[in-house]
């Protein structure tokens, strides 16, 4: 395992989605060269083939104007011009279809794999950049080292692949000189264009494998200690003694909000010391009685003490009280199945506050 160089232990943790998230933003994420080089080279042989005979067109214009002289060239400074802007036209035109496509592959290749996001970060001039000891660091590093092993593995496959290709067509080759000029770019349009189709297979094959160690590495250098997994924690969602005292503060705010709410009650239930549980019952507003205020031990004893200073009834009832206390939170309406129980204890406090009006 990685060891941490701060002193934080191994990077035993795999790195959460808020670290990758912010390495993303710094321009760092798994990437291939390898799967942009095989996307750039099968989007050059795709225009190449589907301009194929735009560019032998060209070609064969190209040759005829080389070969086939209407007079004895002066190589002037006139016709040398001519003859450079002519040539120069000519590979822009065959070469334009080309670099069109290796462009946009390149492009679709980079965001087929990070996605299109901008990095500033990255582009941002760092000093550390210009340090040569640095750099040369960086040439000798074990991924660079790694890299260069790569890329002679991969030049000796693709050398191979294209050395057994070429060796087939070598008795071809030696029978050229029979054919016309046009028959000539035909077969090395037709030939060429196999062997690169040969290549890209086996770089795309190159290309998956070193992109699933790309990613392998990547989440492997990203990954996380136990330290930096619990400080991330601690930021992401505070600290838990902040935490606790911000919950202290928020639930005696609601009591105190249900303290206030117990001189509107029509009655309170008790346990009768234990459990206290305050109901209200408006007939035009309320569909149902409703649960204002709840509360055991000394929370249960201030309820009372409310109650009893604003002329509120208490009654005892001791399983009407556990069921409500249990069964509904503050604010919530009295479930149907208690609907009886507390539709005759209203009727019964009414009936006090009647008799004590009479």
């Amino acid at each position: 395992m990685a060891e941490d160089p701060e002193g934080g232990g191994e990077k035993s943790e795999d790195a959460s989605s808020r670290k990758l998230s912010k390495a993303r933003e710094e321009g760092q994420a798994p990437k291939s060269m390898e799967v942009s080089s095989v996307l750039v080279l099968l989007g050059g042989v795709t225009a190449l083939y589907a301009t194929a005979f735009f560019f032998y067109q060209n070609c064969l214009e190209v040759f005829h104007y080389d070969f086939v002289f209407d007079r004895v060239p002066e190589l002037n400074r006139a016709d040398l011009t001519a003859l450079l802007i002519y040539h120069a036209k000519k590979m822009f035109l065959m070469c334009l279809p080309v670099f069109a496509a290796v462009c946009s592959m390149a492009l679709v290749s980079n965001i087929a794999q990070v996605g299109f996001q901008i990095s500033w970060k990255a582009l941002e001039p760092k000093l550390s950049k210009l340090n040569p000891i640095n750099g040369f660091k960086q040439k000798f590093s074990s991924r660079a080292v790694i890299e260069f092993v790569k890329s002679l593995a991969k030049l000796a496959v693709i050398s191979l692949v294209c050395y057994l290709a070429t060796k087939g067509e070598l008795s071809n080759v030696l029978t050229l000189y029979d054919n016309t000029i046009a028959q000539i770019l035909l077969f090395l349009f037709i030939k060429s264009f196999w062997i690169f189709i040969k290549v890209c297979l086996v770089m795309a094959l190159i290309a998956i494998l070193d992109y699933a160690f790309q990613k392998w590495k990547f989440l492997e250098d990203q990954k996380m200690t136990k330290k930096e997994v619990k400080d991330e924690r601690k930021q992401t969602e505070g600290d838990p003694a902040v935490k606790s005292k911000i919950r202290q503060l928020q639930m005696a705010a609601a009591r105190k909000r249900m303290m206030a709410a117990v001189p509107k009650a029509d009655v309170v239930v008790t346990n009768p010391t234990h459990l206290a549980v305050a109901l209200q019952y408006d007939r035009e507003k309320m569909d149902a009685p409703t649960l204002v205020a709840k509360g055991a031990g000394a929370v249960a004893a201030n309820i009372r003490k409310i109650a009893h200073e604003n002329d509120v009834p208490i009654v005892e009832d001791k399983p009407l009280a556990r069921n409500l206390y249990r069964a509904v939170d503050i604010g919530g309406q009295v479930p149907f199945e208690y609907f009886q129980a507390v539709a005759e204890l209203l009727a019964y406090v009414y009936g006090l506050k009647n008799g004590q009006k009479n």
